[in-house]
């Protein structure tokens, strides 16, 4: 596998990522319940950091061997 073939695939896998999101919010935004705004919101608070990485990852892997491009520190050794 290419790293742009795992630039595709990271990019497929935060679509349902999205998604979900998008439904939690929208949730978050008719719930009354404090139990169930504080449950939506956890489920926000761990998803973003997922799609956050997904789309890291995917800008990484797709642009890897361009010249001039800077890569985050974080990924790198």
């Amino acid at each position: 596998m290419t790293l742009s073939e795992l630039s595709e695939c990271y990019e497929a896998a935060a679509v349902p990522l999205r998604r979900r999101l998008k439904e939690l919010r929208g949730m978050l935004a008719a719930a009354e319940d404090p139990e169930e705004v504080f449950h939506i919101k956890r489920r926000i608070a761990e998803l973003t950091p997922m799609l956050t990485q997904m789309n890291e990852l995917a800008e990484l892997t797709a642009r890897y061997y361009e010249r001039g491009y800077y890569r985050s520190e974080k990924y790198t050794l």
